[in-house]
């Protein structure tokens, strides 16, 4: 399998960088994580780092190509989960790690999705939006349902309240989980936490993954840049990590 990958995490206006990020590659699966640690609970950048590190050695663990993708993805979501509960049973629910993730498997010229909370994977295709994932969110239910229209949720005050999320309760977050995706070549996976598509339009995001003449990974610190300026002095921790896939 052939890709190009590149993975990047700015700190934005914060005082702490709270997302954490990876792409591991084998010879003959890939693998990408975001995780963004929420920065109103206790310790949000452990939460990630622990998620994260949880996340590569289950993949790491398991012989590739994966034979269980999907049950695959469950599995590493559901160990996460409990490692990010373990850091914080000691403290009130309230102020328990949390944080939110996207994980992305390619192997034999497929994808294969799961998220939790609003970390995003977008699929992309020369310069447009094939598909991404729906934030787990009160706003994203209901732009679904039609109550609001895509420009009112992109300005909604509520779009970044997550409804659920790695760590806190122990009880299983509700995690999505898409089925194959069939990829052509010069395909772009996208994994970003919503610092880097909070002030975008999907439609943005797209374009500025579209110059295959440039390197990927040139065009990933733009776009995340770019995120970071929009959100000026307050602007959030913006992470990625993509890939294009070759064939």
């Amino acid at each position: 399998m052939q890709v190009e990958y590149a993975d990047l995490s700015l700190l934005g206006g914060r005082e702490e960088n709270q997302d954490r990020a990876a792409v591991a590659v084998t010879e003959h699966a890939v693998l990408l994580v975001v995780v963004d640690g929420m920065g109103g609970h206790a310790d949000g950048a452990r939460a990630a780092e622990t998620a994260l590190r949880v996340l590569l050695e289950t993949f790491r663990q398991t012989p590739q190509p994966v034979f269980d993708p999907l049950g695959f993805l469950h599995l590493g979501l559901g160990r996460a989960h409990e490692a990010v509960v373990r850091l914080g049973l000691s403290l009130p629910l309230d102020k328990r790690p949390r944080a939110t993730c996207a994980v992305c498997l390619v192997q034999q010229g497929s994808a294969y999705f799961a998220h939790v909370g609003d970390s995003r994977i977008y699929w992309l295709r020369q310069g447009t939006m094939v598909t991404r994932t729906r934030d787990h969110s009160h706003v994203e239910l209901l732009l679904r349902e039609g109550l609001i229209t895509p420009e009112q949720a992109h300005n909604h005050p509520m779009r970044n309240y997550v409804e659920c999320c790695l760590g806190g309760d122990p009880v299983l977050p509700d995690m999505t989980l898409s089925p194959r995706q069939v990829l052509q070549h010069g395909d772009v996976l996208l994994v970003c936490s919503d610092g880097v598509w909070g002030g975008l339009r999907d439609a943005e995001i797209a374009a500025s993954l579209a110059d295959e003449g440039r390197p990927l990974r040139e065009l990933v610190s733009v776009l995340s840049r770019h995120a970071v300026k929009i959100g000026g002095a307050m602007a959030d921790n913006a992470t990625a990590a993509a890939i294009r896939y070759r064939g």
